[in-house]
């Protein structure tokens, strides 16, 4: 019996991906990549920029929660 394999980049939340792309696009805006990716085929974008745009949005994400955490610790307002 074959096993189907889960994909690693699956949404926890479904209803998060329009959040995400949004959040992707302004990451790569930021950052200057080639405006081909608007279209929505990110095809034609090297490897090192889609690679980019990831790993800003993870130092994004990671950021905002520990802001949050901080501010529920009382750390800061």
């Amino acid at each position: 019996m074959a096993r189907r394999r889960r994909r690693s980049n699956q949404l926890l939340i479904p209803e998060a991906r329009q959040a995400m792309d949004q959040f992707k696009y302004e990451m790569a805006s930021e950052l200057g990549i080639n405006p081909e990716y608007q279209s929505g085929y990110w095809g034609n974008i090297s490897s090192r920029e889609c690679g980019a745009v990831g790993g800003h949005m993870v130092r994004r994400m990671i950021a905002e929660a520990e802001h949050n955490l901080m501010r529920q610790e009382g750390g800061f307002k």
